[in-house]
């Protein structure tokens, strides 16, 4: 129930849906009144969340600054959070935008920063299937030459909590000491890292992409407007509500 609850809360958070909503009302409703509110505030909406400028103020202060890793030490796995993949319709699966953190994972392996691969993911989707994530990915690296001895999966997942749990089973199984190298996208980090510290995982936060902080501004982007930049908030609104979720549950 809490899993279906969480897919219906973030459809009703994410500024696009809000930004529709109030012009569609502006536009059907008869009162005149209503209509003139609702336009004004569809409008401001969509003019705040398409302004790249504003998005890099909020992510420069929302994202963790990154932990550069000791290069003299190896460490003993990098744990690759799942999101980064899809399944097809004809049931095989493929790399999505976010799969940098699957790149991330393998330049660490074979520049030998880490000695295992931990692939974590299951199937975030509200119907049952028989596609996972660790799963598929598992393939990937088998088919890279990766010996299974350097794999581990773990497939149950669902959400970010999760993860973090079945992710300690698993590297305890495997008797790998930490700290382990957490890798996953920049606006997903700060979530992350405090679940899985919450969960007993002593971790190293390693971002993967180009963190939206890190971009260059140009007068375009304080002046202008784009569909990328309003894409972009639908994450990072996602993560603000799962933080805040996140510290009240463990907070009780």
């Amino acid at each position: 129930m809490y899993f279906i609850l969480s897919k219906i809360l973030l459809f009703l958070i994410l500024p696009i849906n809000w930004i529709m909503a109030f012009l569609l009302i502006a536009l059907f409703t008869k009162r005149a009144k209503l209509k003139k509110r609702c336009l004004i505030t569809g409008i401001a909406l969509l003019v705040i969340f398409s302004n790249h400028y504003l998005f890099y103020l909020f992510a420069k202060n929302y994202d963790l600054d990154t932990v550069p890793l000791n290069k003299n030490k190896v460490y003993s796995a990098a744990i690759v959070l799942g999101g980064f993949t899809g399944e097809g319709r004809n049931g095989k699966g493929f790399f999505s935008e976010e799969s940098d953190r699957f790149i991330q994972g393998i330049k660490l392996k074979t520049s030998g920063q880490i000695s295992h691969i931990l692939i974590s993911g299951g199937n975030g989707g509200l119907q049952k299937d028989t596609f996972t994530e660790g799963g598929w990915v598992r393939g990937q690296l088998k088919a890279l030459k990766f010996p299974d001895s350097v794999i581990l999966i773990e497939q149950a997942s669902r959400n970010t909590i999760e993860n973090a749990a079945f992710s300690r089973a698993t590297l305890q199984k495997a008797h790998l000491q930490p700290p382990y190298v957490l890798i996953t996208s920049s606006w997903h980090m700060r979530r992350a890292a405090y679940i899985f510290k919450k969960e007993g995982l002593d971790v190293i936060p390693f971002e993967s992409g180009n963190p939206a902080s890190n971009t260059q501004i140009f007068l375009i982007d304080v002046i202008g407007f784009d569909a990328y930049t309003l894409n972009q908030w639908n994450f990072y609104s996602k993560e603000v509500v799962g933080l805040v979720v996140t510290h009240i549950k463990y907070a009780f």
